[in-house]
């Protein structure tokens, strides 16, 4: 819609009424044809009479716009100014009859900035539903183990020496899974809010690298995964919290052996330098990570279908703590993935 200046309108009217008018009375005038409308006579009363109709609803018609709609736009307008610009910029307001103009853009703009707060406030409530979701099926399953635990001990079991202390032990497990879970949740928070202190040093992220595959050693026998770690020919000195760098690498190379192959099995470790960074790719051939899926891992307790088919042991808090660890450094953190090929995690550390 087009909004035009007052002027514009009362003309456009006081045209048209006129121009009913001339015709009514040019029609008046062939039906009646009194001498009083023969020759100039009939003329002078025409332009006298139309004239004055025309300049008597020219200034209604402006009047009426003015008073009644023209001042509520331009309230509903200083509304709007008011509320998008800054104390500063409020004084240089202007009532010029431009106002119109700039109202409809004002108005436009100010209902595309709110769609697209309605659209990113759906986003945030549909995200904020899954997280619910995911959050209670994550404790639902330690919960309710521990309650069948205690329940079956309560209901004589404890007096049974061949039950009682494998139910403890078993309650025991659950209790530190959900002990972890909240941990977990606690650590995320605090990065998020920016409560964690970075304890920032010089150190070689390869001979950290190795350390990590060190300490799986273990884990990735029991998965059958052969671990490769391209080594350097030099030290790669990096600037970064060495510990939470470890956690970072530690959560990567644990999920790429969980959801590696069965069999023959292979995770990479590779480092680029990438001039100011560092870049550190983790890459497995393992069952991959479908396309629509991708854009969520790093999302708290999100799992792919895949990954819960093959692994109910993940609590889907690892790769969102690993994003926030690597943002938390102002770095960048990145998946890729085919389907039957298998996933890479890359991240970036600056160089010291």
């Amino acid at each position: 819609m087009k909004f035009h200046d007052p002027r514009e309108i009362a003309f456009l009217n006081a045209t048209v009424v006129t121009a009913g008018y001339i015709i009514l009375f040019f029609f008046s005038a062939g039906i009646l044809d009194p001498p009083l409308f023969a020759g100039f006579a009939m003329y002078g009363i025409l332009l006298m009479t139309g004239g004055l109709l025309f300049a008597g609803t020219f200034f209604f018609f402006r009047y009426t716009v003015d008073k009644f709609i023209y001042s509520r736009i331009r309230l509903i307008y200083k509304s709007i100014y008011n509320v998008k610009a800054q104390k500063t910029d409020r004084q240089r307001f202007s009532s010029d009859r431009n106002i119109l103009d700039r109202v409809e853009k004002e108005v436009a703009g100010w209902g595309e900035e709110k769609q697209k707060e309605i659209e990113r406030l759906k986003q945030l409530e549909e995200y904020r539903k899954d997280f619910i979701g995911n959050l209670s099926h994550e404790l639902k399953t330690p919960l309710f183990n521990v309650q069948g635990y205690v329940s079956t001990l309560l209901d004589g079991g404890l007096d049974d020496p061949k039950i009682n202390k494998e139910y403890l032990r078993r309650t025991e497990v659950s209790v530190e899974r959900l002990i972890k879970i909240v941990e977990d949740l606690g650590e995320i928070t605090q990065l998020e809010t920016g409560q964690m202190n970075l304890n920032k040093l010089r150190f070689d992220i390869s001979a950290l690298s190795r350390e990590v595959v060190e300490m799986l050693e273990m884990k990735s026998k029991e998965h059958d995964i052969q671990v490769v770690i391209n080594q350097p020919d030099k030290a790669l000195w990096v600037y970064a919290d060495r510990e939470k760098i470890r956690q970072v690498l530690t959560n990567i190379i644990d999920n790429s052996f969980r959801y590696g192959l069965e069999k023959e099995g292979r995770t990479k470790i590779s480092f680029f330098d990438m001039d100011e960074n560092i870049l550190v790719e983790i890459t497995d051939n393992g069952v991959g990570i479908d396309q629509d899926d991708l854009p969520r891992v790093f999302e708290r307790f999100y799992r792919t279908s895949r990954g819960r088919e093959i692994s109910n042991k993940g609590k889907g808090l690892g790769l969102a703590i690993v994003k926030h660890l690597i943002e938390a450094h102002n770095q960048t953190i990145n998946v890729r993935s085919t389907v039957g090929v298998g996933t890479t995690f890359g991240f970036t550390l600056r160089k010291a």
